[in-house]
């Protein structure tokens, strides 16, 4: 049986102003600024494949290698890292401009807010995200891991820190898990998906994101990409990465933005097919 590559288009629309400059490019150097601060930091590399642009009859075609991050390799210690930065901020009621790494680490910091645990139900790079953001800046992390988790996962999560389970219960019911732990502990829940009542945290989690989009304009210069392709497994990166790309590239020749996904986790896929797009199936090998 073949296998088949699904495609829904959407013509452009009017941005929401005020939701693309939440990621847009002013925003997006103030996460990266704070991200600077940090131990490791480095711009992880955009790497030209020659070959494949060649194969392609195209200009150039670059990777974002997000496998250098933090040591991590993966991108997701951006949006921990950023989301507990800008959580912190807001108990202390000042700007995150005003806490980089080194002072958010500072015992006169560490005495006014006293012990905290932050808990999310992930089992892949965004638990792993947290509890290394949460360890390098001195708190507690608790990680649910939904049932079927992968042991060697749980013992990454582990190795980073923070104290990790997996549960009995599927992705869903792990996240209510979490949440009522959090209500029960006083724990402050670090989830990327959002709901009614808790939308602040998944936001700061998108936006600390953002300082991939910020880095790849810094990188390719006066290059402008014609079209840009954005993994997606939940969709925070590719939602902040494709506001950050709205709000830098304006008018109507900014780039075509592709977001892919697994079949297998097609969430963005069907909410796409769901409106008013146009369906395209292209069978493949």
């Amino acid at each position: 049986m073949k296998e088949g590559i699904k495609l829904v288009h959407h013509k452009k629309d009017k941005a929401n102003k005020d939701l693309i400059e939440g990621f847009g490019f002013k925003n997006a150097k103030i996460v990266n600024n704070f991200h600077k601060t940090f131990p490791g930091y480095s711009i992880t590399p955009l790497v030209s494949l020659n070959d494949l642009a060649r194969h392609f009859k195209v200009k150039n075609i670059y990777i974002k290698d997000e496998s250098f991050r933090f040591g991590l390799n993966a991108f997701k210690g951006l949006g921990g890292s950023y989301c507990i930065g800008k959580y912190l901020a807001e108990r202390l009621g000042l700007d995150i401009s005003q806490l980089p790494y080194d002072k958010l680490r500072s015992k006169d910091i560490k005495k006014q807010l006293g012990d905290i645990t932050f808990v999310t139900a992930k089992d892949g790079n965004h638990g792993r995200g947290v509890a290394w953001a949460a360890a390098l800046l001195g708190y507690s992390s608790v990680v649910y891991l939904p049932k079927g988790s992968a042991e060697e996962r749980l013992e990454n999560i582990k190795a980073l820190g923070a104290q990790a389970s997996i549960t009995d219960m599927n992705y869903d019911d792990t996240v209510r898990h979490a949440s009522k732990m959090a209500d029960e502990n006083g724990w402050v829940l670090l989830q990327d998906t959002a709901w009614e009542g808790y939308e602040d945290i998944p936001h700061w989690i998108m936006e600390g994101y953002t300082s991939i989009g910020y880095e790849i304009v810094q990188e390719l210069g006066e290059d402008k990409p014609t079209h840009i392709f954005l993994q997606a497994g939940v969709g925070a990166m590719a939602g902040a990465m494709t506001g950050f790309f709205a709000d830098y590239y304006k008018g109507e020749d900014s780039p075509v933005i592709t977001i892919v996904e697994p079949a297998k986790a097609d969430c963005i896929f069907k909410t796409a097919e769901a409106g008013d797009g146009r369906i395209h199936v292209v069978a493949g090998d």
